[in-house]
């Protein structure tokens, strides 16, 4: 890892480990019986059968000492919870958002400012889809629509921020549909489907005078909003001595409000929120949470949840931290990179994307190449990662074809504190290692399919 000086000098993880947790080693017969049983969907593997786990970095990382502490102060009060106000005020600092609203995890959040503020026939423009969010957007009635910069389709470009919106899209969708039919711009810090590339804030000030025009509101996903500083950090001209905090605070006050899953950059297994300035929505906000979640003081957690929340907010934009946490990641990227496996540039902060299309190039995309790499990965070493592809992008819902995205990647994603460099090489060894055989690597076929995020619970079997 290359520190900040741009020195090379030996780098360790700024913890030291005081509890363990066993991890259980299997052969390559038990691996292909337990794939089979999964119906090749890393997703339905039993966590048990799984040696290192990067499927997600989503309530997977390890807490630290004084989140645990914070747990035992739990106070389970169904209303007026201690632990509530004391996330109430870790949001306010940390992130400047005016009215807050708990939830279990972040697609609840997404769900109640959808059906806020999106009705039939509205238009959302956003710098790439996610999942979760898309499909909350269109049970709402809305339709997301792609204004992403064009390099971030390109997995070899090497532009610095790729997760900024192309302003010029976003004014054409504003000539061609009025801006009363945009309710907001949805806009992600560490953007995930293109490689968990970030914004710059030049790109979200240029923006917010944009929307500010027509008055329309931008909606922040705001999971890996720290990871984001930190590129902003490093890479945008004039931040490289800002404080990571300072910057999360700038990004945050250039948009309306924040859905938050607080299982990624807040260190938590459980637990998000929704975050607004307007007090409306706000009101309307903590109305709905009560149909759907909980009472507006605990909306879905545990007082004890909220209480390690409120400390992990703290500890996501610590410097030592956020450095060592985006510098795993990298570690893991330079690593396959040194072996010539093609990956998303620049490296991500949360994963390592892996292109799945140049490293099985005889696959069509119908024969599902990252959901195979998944599957090879797995039976090689017991390595679990994830199809960020055709999969997951779903089914076109006039016409019932699969969508196409020019993207068809692996994610390979390192939860916080949970592992160390050795493990980081256990898995490029293995990457390295299916690669060296990837041209006689056959496809799946899918013969199950969910209705909804299909990617969760689809079931497929080895090609002809």
């Amino acid at each position: 890892m290359t520190n900040q000086s741009g020195s090379k000098r030996p780098w360790a993880e700024p913890f030291r480990i005081k509890v363990v947790e066993p991890l259980k080693t299997t052969n390559a017969a038990y691996r292909s019986q337990a794939l089979e049983e999964a119906g090749f969907n890393t997703f339905l593997l039993r966590s048990g059968d799984v040696y290192i786990d990067l499927l997600t970095d989503s309530g997977t990382s390890a807490m630290s000492d004084q989140q645990w502490a914070a747990m035992m102060t739990g106070d389970e009060a169904y209303a007026g919870s201690e632990n509530f106000y004391q996330l109430e005020e870790a949001i306010r600092s940390a992130y400047g958002y005016r009215y807050v609203v708990p939830t279990h995890q972040g697609r609840a959040a997404e769900h109640i400012i959808s059906r806020i503020m999106i009705k039939e026939g509205d238009i959302i423009p956003g710098n790439m889809y996610f999942t979760t969010t898309r499909l909350h957007q269109e049970l709402a009635g809305g339709q997301f629509i792609d204004v992403i910069v064009d390099e971030a389709h390109d997995p070899d470009s090497e532009f610095p921020f790729k997760g900024n919106v192309d302003l010029d899209k976003l004014q054409g969708l504003i000539d061609r549909y009025g801006a009363e039919r945009i309710p907001y711009v949805s806009i992600a810090t560490s953007v995930n489907m293109a490689g968990g590339q970030p914004i710059s804030l030049a790109n979200l000030r240029e923006l917010r005078e944009l929307t500010a025009k027509y008055g329309i509101p931008i909606i922040h996903d705001m999971t890996r909003v720290a990871e984001n500083a930190y590129f902003i950090k490093v890479r945008e001209e004039g931040y490289r001595d800002a404080a990571i905090s300072d910057i999360v605070l700038e990004i945050c006050s250039l948009t309306d409000g924040a859905t938050m899953s607080a299982k990624k950059d807040a260190l938590v297994n459980i637990g998000g929120f929704l975050a607004v300035n307007n007090e409306e929505i706000f009101e309307e906000a903590r109305n709905l949470v009560v149909v759907y979640e909980g009472l507006h003081t605990y909306g879905g957690m545990a007082g004890r949840d909220m209480a390690a929340l409120a400390v992990g907010i703290g500890e996501s934009i610590d410097e030592d931290h956020i450095r060592a946490r985006v510098g795993q990641v990298q570690y893991l990227g330079e690593q396959l990179m040194k072996a010539g496996i093609p990956v998303v540039q620049p490296i991500g902060g949360h994963g390592v994307f892996i292109d799945a299309a140049r490293f099985l190039p005889h696959l069509q995309q119908d024969e599902f190449p990252a959901q195979t790499l998944a599957a090879e990965i797995y039976l090689d070493s017991g390595v679990r990662a994830m199809e960020r592809g055709i999969v997951s992008a779903g089914r076109n819902k006039k016409t019932g074809a699969h969508n196409y995205p020019r993207l068809e990647l692996l994610r390979l994603t390192i939860p916080r504190r949970a592992y160390t460099q050795a493990h980081m090489d256990v898995v490029a060894a293995s990457v390295n290692a299916v690669f060296r055989k990837r041209e006689s690597i056959g496809g799946l076929r899918m013969i199950f399919e969910p209705r909804y995020l299909r990617f969760f619970q689809a079931r497929f079997e080895r090609g002809s």
